[in-house]
C-alpha cells in the first residue's frame, strides 16, 4: 500500500514540501481525468487525477489540492496528490499557507 494511502487512511494531512509540492486551486474540469489548476507559484498547470483518487475522492472547482510537480515539463503538469476539506483548510490558514493562494486568486479574478 503506497505511503500517501496508508497516511490519508489514519487521518493524516499531507503539506506542501518546497519545490515538489505545491498548493494549488481547480479552475476547470477538462475531460480524462485532468483538470487545470493554479498553483501557488503563479502558474497554471495541467494536472492528472490519478486513477486511486477517481471515484473515492469528488473534487470539485475551486477545491483547494496538493499537486505534485512532474520531473520533466516543471511549468506544465502535475498530478493531483491530496484535496483538502474544510477543516484542514482552517488548519492550513492558521499555518499562514494560504496567504499566497488567496492573493493569487484575487488577482486571476476567479
Amino acid at each position: 500500500m503506497p505511503k500517501e494511502r496508508r497516511k490519508e487512511e489514519r487521518g493524516e494531512m499531507l503539506l506542501p514540501n518546497g519545490n515538489d509540492m505545491l498548493l494549488g486551486v481547480i479552475q476547470q474540469f477538462l475531460g480524462y481525468d485532468r483538470a487545470r489548476v493554479l498553483c501557488e507559484d503563479g502558474k497554471v498547470r495541467l494536472c492528472r487525477i490519478p486513477g486511486r483518487y477517481r471515484k473515492r475522492v469528488w473534487m470539485k472547482v475551486g477545491d483547494v489540492v496538493l499537486v505534485a510537480v512532474w520531473e520533466f515539463q516543471r511549468d506544465e503538469r502535475g498530478d493531483i496528490v491530496y484535496r483538502y476539506s474544510g477543516n484542514e483548510l482552517q488548519v492550513l490558514e492558521e499555518k499562514g499557507l494560504l496567504k499566497g493562494l488567496k492573493k493569487l486568486i484575487e488577482e486571476s479574478g476567479a
